[in-house]
């Protein structure tokens, strides 16, 4: 059985960035596993620019991006396993690893998961009517014409207004192809306003919010989709049906964290199917970490890369058992806020904290309000806040210290 210091499972922006944290920490010790044949994740099929604005200051493209974290292992010297897949994680971190070499066994003292996330596909949204091909999910689409140069349909229909469905319209339409429409279950779009404007707006793609497909017809292969509008209980309203000839329907209708080793770990869960952890980004289980999308969906590569540094530090902590824990304090989101990453807070904490979170629904005018008990830490206004943006607030050190009661964030004020 091979011995690691560190064990990070996804070579992805969020555990490249932990792995050189660590390391410039003073964990030398230090194995990346990734499944893929190379590094980088997601960010090698995703070939448009928009990546690196606060991380490096200027416009990237995924493989732009991920090239500076790839050159930064390389010359640390930090090692990594591609094509390799983990089977299991114990809670005495005894990880079962399988490759070209077969199955081998490893024993981690810390591990940091950044496994990232997976599409909702035509089952998990129980999409109505035939089952033909040409139903594909926005992140395959974008794999099939990126990576092998396959253009997934020639007239398309894309369900749901995610970032990926936002981007793969304009991607098709570059490509020849005629995209009829985007249909968004919901009032407002999930995408970011930038990518509206720059996929949507620019080409003249119509955005068709708060309808749904109520029924696919084909036989061999899509043939028409039917849109419907749905009520505000997302219910199809009746004799509002609008009829469109295409051969592909593409799903951008959600993103869930990976997370089946950790859960069958015994760590504790969030609303957002990521795990709870603290500021450190740790588990209930000692020695085990989590970031980037297998906590939350992030909107921005560059805040996944920020979330496996911090990952990287509270890993190198508990290593050189520099940790001075005591009782943790819960943080809980209120009144609009639908989750809140970290969930828990060292009562002694003696460094600055991001809190990060989303609202339920598009709010103005709104106070963001985190208090403890009936202290109030810090109020901040906000003109504007959207499901599609986190937020991200930082509370400096000496306002965090001595606190006794739990953590509640909430909104006051706000018009909806």
């Amino acid at each position: 059985m091979t011995d690691v210091d560190l064990l990070i499972i996804g070579g992805g922006s969020a555990g490249m960035a932990a792995a050189i944290e660590a390391f410039n920490h003073g964990v030398k010790n230090i194995l990346i596993v990734e499944k893929d044949k190379q590094l980088g994740g997601i960010l090698n099929q995703c070939i448009h620019n928009g990546f690196g604005l606060t991380e490096f200051k200027e416009e990237l493209t995924g493989p732009e991006y991920l090239s500076r974290f790839e050159n930064q292992v390389e010359t640390l010297g930090i090692k990594y396993l591609l094509n390799t897949l983990v089977l299991d994680v114990s809670k005495e971190k005894v990880v079962t690893l399988s490759n070209k070499s077969g199955i081998t066994l490893l024993k981690a003292r810390a591990i940091i998961f950044a496994v990232g996330c997976y599409e909702r596909n035509a089952g998990a949204i129980q999409l109505p009517g035939d089952r033909p091909s040409g139903i594909i999910t926005a992140g395959t689409a974008q794999k099939y014409l990126n990576i092998h140069g396959y253009l997934a349909g020639k007239k398309i229909v894309i369900l749901g207004s995610g970032d990926i469905g936002l981007i793969m319209a304009r991607r098709m339409t570059l490509e020849g192809a005629k995209v009829l429409c985007v249909s968004e279950i919901m009032p407002y779009s999930n995408g970011l306003n930038r990518n509206i404007a720059q996929c949507l707006n620019d080409y003249n793609i119509p955005l068709y919010l708060s309808h749904t497909v109520s029924k696919v017809i084909g036989k061999s292969r899509v043939e028409k989709v039917i849109l419907s509008k749905v009520d505000e209980n997302r219910n199809i309203i009746p004799n509002t049906e609008m009829e469109f000839d295409c051969d592909t329907l593409i799903l951008s209708v959600g993103l869930v964290p990976y997370n089946s080793l950790l859960e069958n770990m015994g760590c504790l869960m969030s609303s957002t199917k990521g795990p709870c952890v603290n500021e450190n980004m740790m588990t209930n289980i000692p020695g085990v970490f989590a970031c980037g999308n297998c906590l939350h969906v992030h909107d921005v590569v560059d805040f996944v890369t920020d979330e496996g540094r911090n990952a990287g530090i509270g890993a190198s902590k508990f290593l050189l058992e520099t940790f001075n824990e005591t009782n943790s304090l819960k943080i809980s989101p209120k009144n609009g806020i639908s989750y809140v990453i970290p969930q828990y807070l060292d009562k002694n904490c003696n460094e600055k904290v991001t809190f990060k979170f989303r609202v339920r629904q598009p709010i103005k005018n709104a106070y963001v309000v985190i208090k403890s008990g009936d202290k109030e830490i810090l109020k901040i206004f906000k003109p504007v806040l959207i499901p599609s943006e986190m937020v991200m607030i930082k509370v400096d050190a000496e306002k965090l210290n001595d606190l006794t009661e739990d953590i509640l964030i909430t909104l006051e004020g706000k018009d909806e």
